[in-house]
């Protein structure tokens, strides 16, 4: 099996994360989700060789897991400058720029004390992932963030934007 079709293959996997996530009204089973899906991202960008990617999906995996525990703003602003400093080293032109500003706002996001931040924020983060993965030729990783930012966007519906039954209409 080539690492290009075993690399589908998990981010298939981590689709199932992402698409669960976002129908979650609490914080915390949101983030746990995030957690095991960009692990197993993380892993996909390895087999393509995307090291930024690679690289800021560990971080990512690291900065959720502490960010159920504080919404500290300088635990975000220590995991912005990480995120630069992983951009540094694995530099790559246009999909690390994407990369890092993606990660850069989901850093945001995590330690966001409310869960319509986080699905604000992660709506434009995941729109620059998906313009990562159409740049690096990741078909199924395109899937996964239009799958994502979809879940997030019903959510987001049914959670604010849905009107409120009133007793009249029950």
């Amino acid at each position: 099996m080539s690492a290009f079709l075993l690399s589908q293959i998990i981010i298939g996997i981590a689709v199932c994360f992402d698409l669960v996530s976002f129908q979650f009204k609490d914080k915390k089973n949101i983030i746990k989700c995030f957690i095991c899906a960009v692990i197993l991202i993380g892993i996909h960008f390895a087999l393509l060789e995307q090291w930024t990617g690679a690289g800021l999906m560990a971080l990512g995996a690291f900065r959720y897991l502490i960010s159920l525990y504080t919404t500290s703003n300088k635990m975000a602003l220590l995991f912005c400058i990480s995120t630069l400093v992983v951009t540094f080293f694995t530099y790559a032109g246009i999909a690390s720029i994407l990369s890092c500003s993606a990660a850069l706002i989901q850093n945001v996001a995590a330690f966001s004390n409310n869960d319509k931040r986080l699905r604000q924020l992660m709506i434009v983060g995941t729109s620059l992932w998906l313009t990562h993965n159409i740049v690096i030729g990741s078909p199924t990783a395109v899937l996964l963030e239009a799958l994502f930012l979809s879940s997030n966007l019903i959510g987001y519906y049914r959670y604010y934007l849905k009107p409120a039954k009133t007793a009249e209409q029950l």
